[in-house]
């Protein structure tokens, strides 16, 4: 991987900082799984109390650590996160959840709590052997030395082809209550989210059962990590967890124990935002990215029509490349859209590059200015709004151009 010196254009000039958050603590090792001289191994040590909410890939071939989390789930309680990047555990086999189990009982040792209130998640190559040796030793001292001010090293030890750690923070109230969330995210190839996030953790201080944090996450994944996509490959290891630590019951925060409960309203805004922040992030960190892409879908006979039919322009290899080459090729909006499967009026279809409308009414525009058109695509945030002509629904579909870095990132990922 050292080959690649790609790094995207949209690197913050300053990273957001995540304040310490109650109940939560976090502690990073070089334990050499794949990268050298880079810290790959990152445990969350949680109080007890924290319950636990999670969206996981629906991909067939889903990894062990998913297939874990899956399981663990269920008891709605999590005292310890353990993630590892450089080994994606999957396609591996029996020796994959065999490095699993070790893996939880070494940290359900080490954070004195029962298996199942152990999460582990892994990213990197998939089909990898994962030699749990390598840093199965290492979590009794990471959990005993963690602290709360790590939020930033937590991130950076959880990327893989990042160009930089994704980090976000919102702070809203529940009954009157201050509370905070605070959330990181990896990923920049290998993205179409089904269901969540390649790997994303979110923690908040606040006491909510686990049954309404589900609702919640599984309401935004919808519009936020299912509406981005980089290459239009699904991983193995999507993984997005929500962590409520409880502690703001100490400040007077009621428990809020009922799904879709009035006094969750402001945070259920805040998460959804921080949520849409962080899948922004990685779409905007895209392997070989040079422009940040949204497309708009209105028009359509539903809202999972219109994100179909965004998707299918998003995942275009010879839409996103002409993006890259910065052509303002209306006709390739057109075959995207003819190809989602998706009603669609051809002779009402008009579609917009920002400001600029090039197709009306089924035909190029009768205002059509090629060197306007062309001169928007420069730009490097780019919005093609299309309207299909069929209905009222709308959605939209964050994305990145196609480059040549790309390929080289990808073609010497494993040497």
């Amino acid at each position: 991987m050292g080959k690649i010196s790609h790094r995207s254009p949209f690197v913050p000039e300053k990273l957001v900082r995540l304040a310490p958050l109650a109940g939560v603590r976090f502690a990073t090792a070089e334990a050499g799984i794949r990268y050298k001289g880079r810290t790959d191994l990152m445990v969350a040590v949680l109080d007890e109390g924290t319950t636990v909410a999670g969206v996981l890939t629906r991909s067939k071939t889903a990894s062990a650590p998913v297939l874990a989390c899956r399981k663990h789930l269920a008891g709605g309680a999590a005292r310890l996160l353990i993630v590892n990047s450089g080994n994606a555990n999957a396609f591996t086999g029996m020796k994959g959840r065999e490095a699993v189990d070790r893996t939880v009982a070494a940290g359900a040792a080490a954070a004195n709590c029962a298996e199942h209130e152990v999460f582990v998640s892994s990213t990197g190559v998939i089909g990898e052997p994962m030699d749990a040796g390598r840093f199965v030793h290492l979590i009794d001292g990471l959990v005993n030395s963690a602290v709360p001010d790590a939020f930033e090293a937590a991130a950076r030890a959880i990327m893989t082809t990042d160009t930089y750690p994704k980090l976000a923070t919102r702070r809203t109230s529940i009954g009157g209550v201050e509370v905070t969330i605070n959330g990181f995210c990896k990923g920049a190839g290998m993205i179409a989210p089904d269901m969540a996030t390649m790997l994303c953790f979110i923690f908040t201080d606040a006491a909510i059962a686990a049954a309404a944090l589900q609702a919640l996450l599984s309401e935004h994944v919808e519009t936020t990590f299912n509406a981005m996509t980089v290459d239009g490959d699904t991983s193995t290891s999507d993984t997005c967890l929500v962590f409520a630590t409880g502690a703001a019951r100490a400040r007077g925060q009621e428990p809020v124990e009922k799904v879709g409960a009035e006094a969750l309203a402001d945070f259920s805004r805040a998460l959804h935002d921080l949520m849409r922040d962080l899948a922004i992030q990685v779409a905007k960190d895209g392997e070989g990215l040079s422009k940040f892409v949204t497309f708009v879908v209105e028009g359509a006979e539903s809202v999972e029509a219109a994100r179909r039919i965004a998707l299918a322009c998003a995942n275009s290899p010879i839409l996103k490349t002409a993006i890259a080459g910065e052509d303002p090729n209306w006709g390739r909006v057109v075959m995207a859209v003819g190809k989602a499967g998706e009603a669609a009026d051809r002779d009402k279809l008009s579609i917009w590059f920002g400001a600029h409308c090039v197709a009306w009414n089924g035909e190029r525009s009768a205002e059509y200015d090629e060197a306007a058109a062309a001169a928007y695509m420069k730009n490097r945030e780019i919005v093609i709004r299309i309207n299909v002509g069929v209905g009222e629904a709308a959605a939209h579909v964050w994305t990145c151009d196609l480059t040549h870095d790309y390929i080289a990132i990808n073609a010497d990922y494993r040497s």
